[in-house]
């Protein structure tokens, strides 16, 4: 299928501070990729991309999308043929863990790797509620997701997993991404499941599931919105390591 030149971006009521509503496909190289310097005791925030069944190939926009971050990381399944819920949601406590446990992450997830970060999140929420810190505030010393992107979610009733999804809000900022015609989920459905994780849904309108086949390669408005977090967890999370963090 030849890559649409251009869609337009419907957006949901509950949704005001989504992004501009047209979007064009400029080359991949129109925008810098984004570096930050990092404090030895401060947060970094970095981008995690995190792919459905079958993983996301070379011409993908989540490929290109982590393309344009010097320190995205991936998650990577051990099978990507078989969608295994809990599997696929440890696979994200993995990568998280080997990295510092300063780095937050700004999730950026497609289609089953929707469930399995909303699964990973509600595990961290049941997590936190046996053990919940002094202040009621998670401290910054651990390796965590602290907003994320999900495009294109895959219906869990396809795949039997409806009764075992979180039916309650994911505890961080979060966006939904639908289709009016996604082959993998309706877009009622997907707009249930984001207010239902306590998130901000965007129709993009008659654009498939959101993919290689449907003409997504470089995309320019997924990374406008993973900026936006980005940026966002930045200011947050150094504010409150100024409160918070030892001076060096």
């Amino acid at each position: 299928m030849n890559r649409p030149a251009r869609f337009h971006e419907h957006h949901s009521a509950t949704q005001p501070h989504a992004a501009a509503a047209c979007l064009s496909w400029p080359q991949a190289s129109a925008a810098p990729r984004l570096t930050r310097p990092q404090h030895p005791q401060r947060p970094s925030v970095r981008v995690l991309v995190i792919p459905g069944l079958r993983d996301s190939g070379d011409a993908h926009w989540q490929t290109w999308l982590q393309s344009q971050y010097v320190d995205a990381a991936r998650v990577t399944q051990r099978d990507w043929h078989q969608p295994e819920l809990s599997s696929w949601s440890e696979r994200i406590g993995d990568t998280l863990a080997r990295s510092s446990r300063h780095t937050l992450w700004v999730a950026v997830a497609h289609s089953f790797g929707c469930l399995a970060l909303a699964q990973h999140l509600a595990h961290r929420l049941a997590r936190q509620a046996t053990s919940p810190s002094a202040d009621g505030i998670e401290a910054p010393t651990q390796a965590r997701i602290v907003a994320a992107l999900m495009v294109a979610p895959a219906d869990p009733v396809k795949f039997g997993l409806n009764a075992e999804l979180p039916r309650a809000s994911l505890g961080l900022p979060l966006t939904v991404i639908g289709s009016e015609d996604d082959p993998w989920m309706p877009l009622e459905r997907a707009r249930d499941w984001a207010h239902t994780w306590g998130g901000g849904f965007v129709n993009l309108g008659r654009v498939g599931h959101i993919n290689t086949e449907s003409g997504f390669g470089p995309w320019p408005l997924a990374r406008q919105k993973v900026d936006h977090l980005v940026r966002q967890q930045q200011r947050l999370h150094t504010h409150l390591c100024g409160l918070a963090c030892d001076t060096p």
